[in-house]
């Protein structure tokens, strides 16, 4: 587990479901002694609650500076004595003694070498979680921010998009997991070209996704299930289509 940070800057996060679930859980520990976070999470969370289930309405200009604010950062001579099959023992005993050492420093070293990279692995994810966090709360804030929702199976999706920073979200609420061994998919339409905007998270049922590239000309989205790994181009019919909004 990494060293969290002041759980007072991640009031944002929390809201966002993009903490990892070791921060989570302290997180949720602090939420049980902290009243003011609680105010914060539970006013964030029905912010995105109504993002959700909006149809193309302006997102409130002064939820910028709000989000923005709670989203934080050796060799041995032989003795001369020595009869030659005793030094010859001897030295296949030191060879193989040696042998172990290195051998030991060797698995040492690896395992030193390996709780490293776990390390870094996890705060480089932490801090990647943190920074789509604040960009999601930019798109969600930014002054031209509109959305639009529809009905994914028997779950909520909706997509926010900012034109000025041509950046997107998606919303998920209620999402099934999607079958073993597939993952759900979005998509940008380019008129009748679907271009790949990122994956969605399998084990989450509620989250937000900064839509991966830019906007552009795009005048829908999609969402589809596909492989592990998703494709380059969809290869099932798309359970939800939205008209991006103007």
């Amino acid at each position: 587990m990494t060293a969290m940070a002041d759980p007072h800057t991640l009031t944002g996060a929390y809201a966002l479901h993009a903490l990892e679930e070791d921060e989570r859980a302290a997180f949720e520990k602090h939420l049980a002694t902290c009243q003011s976070c609680t105010q914060e999470v539970r006013e964030l969370s029905a912010t995105a609650g109504r993002l959700a289930l909006a149809a193309t309405t302006p997102v409130p200009p002064h939820l910028k500076a709000q989000v923005l604010r709670q989203i934080g950062e050796i060799r041995q001579d032989q003795p001369a004595s020595a009869s030659p099959v005793h030094t010859a023992h001897r030295g296949r005993g030191m060879r193989w003694a040696l042998a172990a050492c290195l051998a030991g420093a060797a698995a040492l070293g690896g395992t030193t070498l390996w709780q490293h990279q776990q390390a870094t692995t996890a705060r480089q994810e932490t801090q990647d979680a943190r920074q789509q966090a604040s960009q999601i709360a930019a798109v969600l804030s930014a002054p031209d921010a509109k959305a639009t929702s529809a009905t994914v199976g028997g779950a909520h999706g909706s997509v926010v998009v900012s034109h000025d920073s041509d950046k997107a979200v998606f919303i998920a609420s209620g999402l099934a997991k999607p079958p073993q061994g597939k993952v759900y998919q979005l998509w940008f339409a380019d008129g009748d070209r679907m271009r790949p905007a990122g994956l969605l998270d399998s084990t989450r049922s509620d989250q937000s996704v900064l839509m991966t590239g830019t906007v552009g000309n795009a005048s829908g989205m999609g969402l589809t299930v596909e492989p592990a790994g998703g494709s380059q181009q969809p290869t099932t019919s798309p359970l939800a289509l939205m008209q991006l909004p103007a």
